[in-house]
C-alpha cells in the first residue's frame, strides 16, 4: 500500500515548505532530505511505509521533473542541452578516466572502480544499476557503490548553494556546475532549485541531457565485456536503462511552446514542480541510514570523494575555459 510511506513524505516535505518560508536561502527541497535524514535517523522506518517511500523516491521525482517541463520552452531546453555539452563530456571523462587510475592506487576492486566512476560520470544510482544490468556484479558491490555515491549527494545538497554563493555564480552557471558535478537527479534538482528557480530548471535539463549518455556507455561496457569474455555479446535491458520519464519531459516543454500553456500558470507550475521535488528528497531522507552509508568502507568513500572533487574542479574549469 502506497498510502502510508506517501503520506509520510507529504508531510515532511510541508513542514520543509513552511522551514523553506524562514530561510528561503536554503529552499524546501534541501529541508525535506535534512528532515527526512533526521527523523531516520531518530526514529525507525514502520514496515508499511516503505513501498510508498520508494514510489515517492522514484515515481514522484520523475512527475516533478515533467511537471517543471511544463514552465520550459522547448528551444531553451534544446538550447542548453546542446550548448553546455561541452562540460558535461569534460565531466563524464574525466570521472570515468580516474575511476580505475584513483582504484588501483586505493587497492579497490575493478568491478567497485568502474560502478563508482560510472556513478559519479552519468547519475549515480541509476547509472550504477544500468551497468550492474550487464556486468553482473555482486550485490554488495552494487550496495557499496550506490551506498558511495549517495553519501556524496547528500552532502552536495548542502554544500553547493553556499560555495555558489561565495563564488557569485550566475543562477546559469550554478546550475551548469550543479547538473554536471552532483549525481543523483534528485540532488541536483534539490541543489538547483535551492539556489533558485533559474538554477534549478538549468540544473533539471542538463542533468537530463548527462543522464541519456548511459545509453551508449552501457553499450561500450557490454561491448568491451563481451570482447574480453571472448563470447558473441551481451544482451542489454534496453528497456529497464532508457530513462523514459525525458521524454515525457520534451513532451511537456512542447506543449509549452505551443503557446497552449498561460504564462500566468508558469508561477504555480514552478510552486507544484518543487512542492514535488521536496516529497521525492523528504522520501529519499526517510529512507537514507546514515550509518550504512558511513560504514561503506574508507577506501570506495575515498574514491567517491577523491572523484567527486576532480568533477567539480573540472566542470567549473571546463566552464570558465570556454565561456559557458
Amino acid at each position: 500500500m502506497l498510502l502510508p510511506g506517501l503520506l509520510a513524505a507529504v508531510a515532511v516535505a510541508a513542514v520543509a515548505a513552511v522551514c523553506a518560508r524562514f530561510v528561503p536561502l536554503v529552499g524546501a527541497p534541501v529541508f525535506a532530505i535534512v528532515l527526512g535524514v533526521v527523523i531516520r535517523a531518530l526514529v525507525p522506518l514502520p514496515a508499511a511505509c516503505k513501498p510508498g517511500l520508494a514510489f515517492s523516491a522514484r515515481t514522484v521525482l520523475q512527475t516533478a521533473i515533467v511537471v517543471s517541463g511544463f514552465g520550459l520552452s522547448l528551444a531553451v531546453v534544446a538550447r542548453t542541452g546542446l550548448g553546455t555539452l561541452p562540460v558535461t563530456l569534460g565531466t563524464i571523462a574525466v570521472a570515468l578516466v580516474l575511476a580505475p587510475l584513483l582504484g588501483r592506487l586505493l587497492r579497490t576492486g575493478a568491478t567497485l572502480r568502474l560502478l563508482v566512476g560510472v556513478g559519479t560520470a552519468i547519475c549515480g544510482a541509476s547509472a550504477i544499476a544500468a551497468v550492474s544490468s550487464v556486468i553482473e556484479p555482486d550485490e554488495a558491490e552494487i550496495a557499496l557503490a550506490i551506498a558511495t555515491v549517495f553519501f556524496y549527494n547528500v552532502v552536495a545538497v548542502l554544500v553547493f548553494p553556499p560555495i555558489g554563493h561565495a563564488l557569485q555564480m550566475s543562477q546559469d552557471a550554478f546550475g551548469l556546475w550543479a547538473g554536471t558535478a552532483i549525481n543523483d537527479t534528485s540532488s541536483v534538482v534539490a541543489a538547483g532549485f535551492a539556489y533558485g528557480r533559474e538554477a534549478g530548471d538549468h540544473a533539471t535539463i542538463v542533468k537530463l541531457a548527462r543522464a541519456t549518455l548511459i545509453l551508449p556507455i552501457v553499450g561500450a561496457i557490454a561491448l568491451w565485456r563481451a570482447r574480453a569474455q571472448h563470447v558473441a555479446g551481451t544482451r542489454i535491458p534496453w528497456r529497464r536503462i532508457v530513462p523514459w520519464f525525458i521524454l515525457w519531459f520534451l513532451a511537456a516543454a512542447l506543449v509549452n511552446s505551443s503557446g497552449i500553456i498561460p504564462a500566468a500558470w508558469h508561477a504555480g507550475i514552478g510552486i507544484a514542480a518543487i512542492f514535488l521535488i521536496s516529497v521525492a528528497l523528504a522520501a529519499i531522507g526517510l529512507q537514507t541510514e546514515l550509518p550504512r552509508l558511513l560504514r561503506a568502507g574508507a577506501r570506495p568513500l575515498a574514491l567517491g570523494f577523491l572523484l567527486w572533487i576532480a568533477v567539480a574542479l573540472a566542470s567549473l574549469a571546463i566552464q570558465r575555459a570556454t565561456g559557458l
